[in-house]
């Protein structure tokens, strides 16, 4: 509904609309890497079902008014990003990973920890979004980092960064949960100009700094 009033808006004075869309669109994928042109591999009636769905749904809203409006609009896929400023407790993998290290608690990891993810610095993706609202490609463009990496060695790397004594509690996994995640990223390269630049190595500890200040102070 949101999609909706602000394409409305955008419609009536004129404006350039951005979706900020997510390779959730993607579903559990059978392609890997995953390409703007693959169509996704979603369960439209699962527990993820209203996000994943309510994406897909809001990238149809803006091409339709796109196509039918005039509108101009850009779609960003967004994967997975961490930064300072985070909610200590909003429930995605690395600031629950974070948090629980900083607070000496098990870090929680569903099913065997095999599923992978790529983790974008925020910086990069605001650069890539603004090279796509100054530039002149609708996209859809995947804006996130290609490096992959487990749950298990995620939560490796944040040990290194945090306490090397941190322990892993493991929990039955989510429904639907995809098994793998990572971005080709070759069209937002050769359109876009744009690259990640920081790896995960380099900005968790940013991050860590962070949550370990608000930490303290809880």
């Amino acid at each position: 509904m949101g999609t909706l009033n602000m394409l409305g808006l955008a419609k009536r004075i004129g404006a350039r609309f951005l979706l900020t869309s997510t390779s959730e669109v993607y579903g559990d994928p059978l392609e890997h890497p995953q390409k703007e042109t693959y169509w996704g591999h979603v369960n439209p009636i699962g527990v993820r079902s209203c996000y994943d769905e309510g994406k897909r749904t809001a990238e149809t809203l803006t091409m339709d008014y796109h196509r039918g409006g005039g509108v101009e609009v850009r779609i960003a896929r967004i994967f997975n990003t961490y930064g300072p400023r985070m909610c200590l407790d909003d429930g995605r993998v690395v600031s629950n990973f974070v948090a629980q290290a900083l607070r000496r608690q098990p870090m929680t990891v569903y099913g065997d920890g095999k599923q992978t993810r790529s983790f974008q610095y925020v910086s990069d993706l605001v650069a890539g979004l603004m090279a796509l609202m100054e530039g002149d490609h609708i996209g859809p463009f995947n804006l996130g980092n290609p490096g992959e990496f487990t749950m298990l060695e995620l939560a490796q790397v944040v040990k290194e960064t945090i306490d090397p004594m941190a322990t892993i509690e493991f929990k039955p996994n989510t429904a639907d949960d995809p098994h793998m995640r990572k971005p080709d990223i070759t069209k937002a390269k050769e359109l876009l100009h744009w690259e990640p630049k920081v790896t995960l190595r380099d900005g968790l500890p940013l991050m860590v700094t962070d949550f370990r200040q608000r930490i303290l102070n809880e």
